[in-house]
């Protein structure tokens, strides 16, 4: 039976989660989170195999305990789980050491399977993924300079957020989201939210 833990701040997505995994008949949820605080804690002792991570949850994301994650439990699979597509940010979640990468629109079907593919210490991607994008076009992206926050920060600039919509997403003060614009700001060579917001929309990063 493969053991999985579900981070993810909606109770329907977890609730739908469940209800796949109980007719997949081998997988079954261990303990259930809601926000990067309560999966740490669950994780001290669920003893699972497998850590089902939704990036966008409140307080700190799941980027931000993604790396820490994987360094005290090695021998754990990372599924995150999203609600962006693939393009946006399935490959910088591979580099910080998830196993794959699924967008919430998968098939049940389809996430079972990556389930299983990652509970057998494989790295799980799509096949959209594999032929729309590869490593070597990711790194050519100047994005990349960017932490994983700041590049969140970004997204969301993009997608037309002001900081105080962005600070409420994130449970976040509004102090700190400016920061992390002038960050990005500053390393991107940007006057301007239109230039943020240009970007997003021309890379789709």
């Amino acid at each position: 039976m493969i053991k999985v833990v579900v981070a993810d701040d909606h109770a329907v997505v977890r609730q739908g989660l469940k209800q796949i995994f109980s007719e997949a008949g081998d997988i079954m949820v261990a303990a259930e989170a809601g926000d990067a605080q309560q999966t740490l804690s669950k994780l001290l002792t669920a003893n699972c195999d497998v850590l089902i991570l939704d990036i966008n949850m409140p307080g700190r994301s799941g980027f931000d305990i993604l790396k820490p994650v994987k360094e005290l439990y090695p021998n754990m699979a990372v599924l995150v789980f999203s609600m962006h597509p693939e393009r946006q940010y399935a490959l910088r979640v591979l580099k910080a050491g998830a196993a794959g990468y699924l967008p919430k629109d998968s098939a049940p079907e389809q996430i079972v399977e990556a389930i299983r593919h990652v509970a057998g210490h494989r790295k799980y991607s799509s096949p959209t993924l594999a032929e729309s994008i590869s490593a070597d076009s990711y790194d050519q992206h100047p994005h990349t300079v960017l932490s994983e926050r700041e590049h969140e920060v970004m997204r969301m600039i993009g997608d037309g957020n002001t900081v105080t919509e962005i600070a409420k997403l994130l449970s976040l003060s509004v102090k700190t989201v400016s920061t992390y614009r002038r960050r990005i700001m500053q390393k991107m060579v940007w006057r301007s939210n239109s230039e943020i917001i240009r970007y997003v929309l021309q890379q789709e990063p």
